[in-house]
């Protein structure tokens, strides 16, 4: 049965990663950078400061950093813990295609897609009431994102299902934490 399913997620990624063109190779390098995301958290900081306040914000931006890190430390141990090689390491790469500067030993499962995932989520429920049609961006940013790095040939399309899934858990957890310091802070505030 795993070996069935390894060589269905070894099938559809040739698939998607085959799907990219030279052409536009340049395009994918710059989406899986996590700087390229930068100035779309600068604007949903803003808008929640605008929705909120200050304190609000503040709150928001240590809520982003416990997600950063829980979502980049449980990934970092889960690859350690599966030891799956990334689909550049493997021999079948050559039907494939490599974009990527480089090729780490492991990849189960992807930070990228659980850390876009998780934090998309946050911003969708924290911002929804105020911008209703914020989460269809959001989850678009999320899919291209997580769709790059099967292009650029470091994740198998199981990596991204299993970080998407975490990032949800990550994203909608920290989220009811958020709503619950805001109870606690508007509680001491009465």
């Amino acid at each position: 049965m795993l070996d069935k399913i390894n060589q269905l997620d070894i099938d559809l990624f040739l698939y998607l990663n085959s799907l990219g063109d030279r052409k536009w190779d340049w395009f994918w390098l710059i989406i899986t950078e996590k700087w390229t995301s930068i100035p779309l958290f600068v604007v949903l900081l803003f808008l929640t400061y605008k929705k909120f306040n200050a304190k609000v914000l503040g709150i928001s931006c240590l809520a982003i950093l416990v997600i950063i890190t829980l979502s980049d430390q449980l990934a970092g141990y889960f690859k350690y813990l599966f030891m799956r090689p990334r689909p550049c390491n493997e021999e079948f790469i050559e039907y494939g295609r490599f974009v990527a500067k480089r090729c780490a030993k492991y990849g189960f499962y992807s930070a990228h897609a659980s850390t876009t995932f998780a934090l998309a989520v946050f911003f969708i429920k924290q911002l929804k009431d105020k911008y209703p049609k914020i989460g269809y961006w959001l989850l678009f940013w999320a899919i291209v994102v997580t769709y790059s790095r099967i292009y650029i040939g470091v994740h198998y399309p199981g990596d991204i299902l299993v970080g998407l899934c975490i990032g949800l858990v990550l994203g909608y957890s920290t989220y009811f934490l958020f709503e619950f310091l805001m109870k606690k802070i508007e509680k001491r505030a009465t």
